[in-house]
């Protein structure tokens, strides 16, 4: 697809909420059924979920994840239980790829509240060349998007 860019304010993402818990739908949906949320974004081809949560001390948030997705979580502030793993702060836990498995649940631990991300998406099975902002298939096309970019040409 051709490359874009969109900035989005914070006053412009959408928000699932629940007893306890907080989640700011930046792509993708939260939630399911009649008590989901679209995000800001959204894109078919990858179909990526970014989502910021906010759990009070002892709140679960749980996520319906699509098979096939590839998923992580990554807590920076607070300790919490993805599934039954305690994941830090600072830390980051792969979820597995098992086609078995419909969500993910976040639980935050008892005592202090958690901030975390949780992003999946469809994986790209292709190669991936990341350089600050720009993400291309090969260092070539990398080097050539710096050089579109000082010369004025990514419009």
């Amino acid at each position: 697809v051709p490359a874009w860019y969109r900035d989005i304010p914070a006053g412009e993402i959408p928000h699932w909420r629940a007893p306890g818990v907080d989640v700011g739908v930046i792509a993708g949906t939260a939630g399911s059924g009649d008590q989901a949320v679209a995000g800001a974004m959204q894109r078919e081809h990858t179909e990526p979920l970014y989502l910021d949560i906010a759990l009070e001390p002892g709140a679960r948030f749980e996520q319906p994840l699509p098979p096939g997705h590839h998923a992580f979580v990554y807590v920076y502030r607070g300790e919490a239980q993805v599934g039954e793993t305690a994941v830090p702060s600072q830390r980051m836990a792969i979820l597995a790829q098992d086609v078995e498995a419909d969500s993910v649940q976040i639980t935050a631990a008892a005592g202090q509240p958690v901030r975390a991300l949780l992003i999946a998406g469809k994986p790209l099975r292709e190669p991936i060349a990341q350089y600050g902002p720009f993400v291309m298939n090969s260092q070539a096309q990398i080097f050539q998007a710096v050089e579109d970019f000082r010369a004025g040409r990514l419009g």
